[in-house]
């Protein structure tokens, strides 16, 4: 199991699978409020949803408007368990604080693959690396 310490943001404890994006996200326009699915053209995330997921990326991109995407995420029952950064910016922060979402920053999210089972408690997230499946040997 791996161990990271990083900044709350918004405090808080969530339990569930990674979602992983090597590439900041914006949520207005970039992720849709009424499904949580990622519609942003050309985003490595694309249609995937956010909802029910521990969302890692290095940080929010666009406008402030985007708090209020995440709070109608929540809202509507599709936002992140958790949002993890590397370095947070207001408008995700905000968004996170009036969501209740848990938030920490200073995370090196290279460090979690997509499907790693994770765990936000407070200033701690743990990760714990989820078994593959390899492909049959060809033969």
């Amino acid at each position: 199991m791996l161990k990271l310490q990083g900044r709350v943001i918004k405090e808080g404890k969530a339990h569930g699978f990674a979602l992983v994006s090597p590439e900041p996200i914006g949520f207005l326009g970039g992720v849709d409020p009424e499904t949580g699915v990622v519609v942003e053209p050309g985003h490595p995330l694309r249609g995937q949803s956010v909802a029910g997921k521990v969302l890692a990326f290095p940080g929010g991109k666009g406008s402030t408007v985007g708090s209020y995407v995440l709070y109608r995420l929540a809202f509507k029952g599709v936002a992140p368990l958790a949002i993890l950064n590397e370095s947070s910016e207001a408008i995700v922060a905000v968004g996170a604080i009036i969501a209740n979402i848990p938030m920490v920053d200073q995370i090196e999210i290279g460090r979690i693959q997509t499907g790693d089972e994770v765990t936000v408690d407070g200033e701690w997230v743990m990760v714990q690396r989820v078994a593959r499946r390899k492909p049959p040997a060809s033969g």
